[in-house]
């Protein structure tokens, strides 16, 4: 980590790492329950949370509770989820999320 970077946690491991190191998920309100959804161009407005580019943070993030704790409310993470698994099999099982 540099000094010029700013640290983020990931939600899934609770590692700090530089922010260039993650890969920012938004809080969208306007579902009711809110969902979250991948932000890679760190964009979109509102909470955010903070998950390494590995499938493994992710998956403990999504089971652990680790969306829902970092926003401070229910979330739905179904779209999540299943852009997490069309990113797989884009990747034919490759290591990025």
């Amino acid at each position: 980590m540099t000094s010029q970077t700013p640290v983020r946690t990931c939600v899934g491991c609770r590692e700090k790492a530089d922010q260039t190191e993650l890969v920012r998920v938004a809080l969208d309100r306007s579902t009711d329950p809110p969902s979250v959804q991948w932000d890679e161009a760190r964009r979109r407005p509102g909470r955010g949370a903070w998950v390494h580019r590995d499938p493994e943070c992710a998956a403990r993030a999504l089971a652990r509770g680790g969306f829902a704790r970092s926003f401070r409310t229910r979330v739905d993470t179904a779209a999540l989820e299943e852009a997490r698994r069309l990113k797989r099999q884009e990747n034919e099982g490759g290591s990025e999320i």
